[in-house]
């Protein structure tokens, strides 16, 4: 086998990523309006795929020509375009399908022609009472540079204003950022079915009174476009900037990137099409899409649901942990024993409520954190803000690079430094992605350290839909070394071991690479040898090399690996021992973690980081060792668990064919569901030995 084929290209992995999440759209068994709300998730990743993976590769191209460099990527790119394509026709089949589903449970989602009398005069009156007061055209002439104007986050209806056989072209922006995309329209009395109509609708239906007295024209036309631009900006190395700075400028310099698709309605005019490619400069790059009517699924998202209960997932309502009760505070608990959260089973609150009591306990001194994502209105923040108020040390280390999180996080570091938090902005070059808290407090003669060390961010929303890993520890060792990452941020050049943590670009790939020698060498002495993996995306080529020669030496490998995966398993040779599946469910997978068997006395840790480059040489990422044989074997438990799966866990091979595991005659296991039971279990039987030990303390 040649070496090309022992790598499987990241962007077209990253693709069979998002036709998983399609088939949860396709998928019978999944509620109807979860299904609706699965088209929305397949859009916005397939946004973001245009902005981040599609652009780079278009940037190479344009890069090489200048340098004469090879067609490689012309011949990816043209890979990923028919890719593309194939999922933008499924993806249409499958929306067809199930607004018929919708309509046969009485929800019916019509357009502008599909409306009775009353429902037009409705419309109208909503058209001129909510929706015109958002509404300006941008007449598209010889004068406007329409690449200014038009952003890549919106869908946009192009007018034609046609008098006499000649056409003028004006664009229309869909304004859902004032406005819900879908607009429930009264019924008549005694009627069963709920009406639903997208606003880009109502925009067509009132376009005459959008233009009517201001315009001269026979006849009205409008059809949907939808550009999506470049997402990587340039950033100012003045240094007279500073780097708030220099991101507010590369906002900016986004707001005008180069477009890399452009998505129209198929029965758009050949005369307009070639007028709007004109005007946006579409190259023979960029990914030019015939499409529908109705652009930007990812507000489908948000798809209420209009009918019964069951047309939804049945609620799992996140449990409190166990561990945190009994204890006059969330200090005592952690200093009695580590504890271990997993989102969205467990609540978040845990964390918004150690935070908050730590704004004002008198015996915390400082509060250090760092800030990858954060909710818009957060609880956290707030708290940090109150810690400052109440005397308290705050240092909060914000990664202003968090991309598409970058105007959010901009705001809050305004915010936190005008109330006093010093906020550092991190190392220079590197994006920090470690989900690091440390709380520092004078305990009798004694300070005494809580760390937090998590696989996902201090985000109040995603810890309801991601499945994520927080680590709770007083442990010395393991706190002293969060304290020294803290210091590395802030001195880089300063020297700091680390003997506990795996903190990139430290020490992550030596240690990484450690841990898998230390099974080859089991494996190659006889013993039993065996890797489990999971993250998110596996493509750095050394990790991956180095997974080869694991499974080559006899090592068994299990991975769970949700998205992009470059490494090609079941390879005679070189890749037999390894066995690798994805799961796309309700909840997102986004937790990282490594369990090896070690001689029969299993390691585990988690972390920030996946196995891609950026994550192991030019970010700041952590993982912990799980010490606690109780919390070990919870994790060993959990990731098992995910193994038997055979519901939802697809299948990754070279095809990347993305079938479902064979269930043959197993029952069905529904991993996140069995996770939900497992740790339900768990804590019902904490609390009973809680009382059980208080019942015998009080005899």
């Amino acid at each position: 086998m040649s070496g090309d084929k022992l790598y499987i290209d990241k962007e077209l992995s990253w693709l069979s990523f998002n036709e998983r999440v399609l088939q949860e759209a396709a998928d019978k068994t999944v509620p109807l309006i979860e299904r609706v709300r699965f088209l929305g998730i397949f859009s916005n990743n397939l946004d973001e795929f245009y902005k981040v993976r599609f652009a780079d590769v278009k940037r190479r191209i344009l890069i090489n020509s200048e340098q004469g460099g090879n067609d490689s990527d012309k011949h990816l790119l043209a890979q990923m375009q028919q890719k593309a394509l194939k999922l933008d026709r499924d993806f249409d089949n499958l929306y067809n399908e199930l607004i018929l589903e919708m309509a046969r449970r009485h929800i019916f989602l019509v357009n502008e022609t599909q409306l009775d009398e009353s429902q037009k005069r409705w419309i109208t009156r909503y058209f001129n009472n909510e929706v015109l007061p958002h509404i300006t055209p941008l007449l598209m002439n010889d004068d406007i540079d329409v690449l200014q104007f038009l952003k890549d986050e919106y869908a946009y209806i192009v007018v034609d204003l046609k008098k006499n056989q000649h056409s003028n072209y004006a664009l229309v922006e869909i304004p859902t950022d004032h406005l819900p995309r879908f607009v429930l329209v009264p019924e008549a009395k005694g009627k069963r079915r709920k009406t639903v109509i997208l606003l880009d609708n109502i925009i067509r239906f009132c376009l005459d009174e959008l233009f009517r007295g201001f315009f001269d024209y026979d006849e009205l036309s409008g059809y949907a476009m939808k550009m999506t631009r470049d997402a990587e900006y340039d950033l100012s190395h003045e240094v007279e900037y500073s780097l708030l700075e220099q991101m507010s400028e590369g906002l900016s310099q986004r707001l005008t990137a180069m477009p890399v698709r452009f998505v129209y309605e198929r029965e758009m005019p050949e005369q307009m099409l070639s007028f709007l490619c004109d005007k946006l400069k579409i190259s023979h790059y960029d990914s030019l899409l015939p499409g529908g009517r109705y652009h930007n699924f990812k507000d489908f998202i948000g798809f209420p649901n209009l009918g019964r209960a069951y047309l939804e997932n049945k609620p799992m309502p996140p449990m409190k942990c166990s561990d945190f009760e009994g204890y006059a505070n969330a200090f005592d608990a952690i200093r009695d024993k580590d504890i271990l959260l997993h989102y969205p089973y467990h609540q978040f609150d845990h964390i918004t409520e150690l935070v908050r009591q730590a704004s004002f306990d008198p015996k915390v001194i400082s509060i250090k954190i760092n800030i990858y994502r954060v909710a818009k209105n957060s609880r956290l923040m707030n708290s940090l803000v109150d810690a400052v108020h109440n005397g308290k040390r705050v240092v909060v280390v914000v990664e202003l690079q968090a991309r598409f999180d970058e105007e959010a996080n901009i705001e809050w570091s305004k915010i936190l430094t005008e109330a006093g938090v010093q906020v550092i902005f991190g190392v220079p070059g590197m994006k920090i992605h470690s989900k690091l808290l440390l709380i520092s407090r004078k305990e009798e003669h004694d300070f005494v350290r809580y760390a937090h060390i998590g696989t996902g961010n201090f985000h109040e929303k995603t810890a309801r839909i991601y499945t994520d890993f927080a680590f709770l520890t007083a442990d010395t060792d393991l706190t002293t070394e969060v304290r020294n990452v803290f210091a590395y941020i802030e001195n880089p050049y300063r020297p700091v071991k680390f003997n506990q943590l795996i903190v990139s670009p430290r020490n992550s790939r030596q240690q990484l690479y450690r841990i898998i020698d230390n099974e080859i060498a089991h494996a190659k002495a006889g013993k039993k040898a065996e890797i489990k993996l999971k993250v998110n995306n596996l493509v750095d080529k050394g990790l991956v090399n180095k997974l080869y020669g694991a499974s080559a030496a006899g090592v068994k490998i299990n991975m769970i690996i949700r998205g992009m995966c470059s490494l090609v398993p079941g390879v005679e040779g070189v890749s037999e021992n390894i066995r690798i599946i994805s799961i796309v469910d309700r909840f997102l997978e986004h937790p990282r973690v490594i369990i090896t068997h070690n001689d029969g006395a299993p390691q585990v840790w988690i972390s920030s980081a996946d196995w891609m480059t950026r994550n192991i040489d030019h970010r700041i990422e952590v993982a912990t060792p799980i010490k606690d044989p109780r919390l070990k074997q919870r994790i060993i438990d959990i990731i098992n668990i995910q193994f038997t799966d055979t519901v939802k866990a697809r299948v990754i091979d070279k095809e990347m064919s993305n079938h479902y595991v064979d269930r043959g005659n197993r029952k069905k296991i529904r991993s996140q569901v069995a996770i939900y039971d497992y740790l339900k279990n768990v804590e019902r039987r904490n609390r009973k030995m809680m009382k059980e030990e208080t019942h015998e303390s009080t005899l």
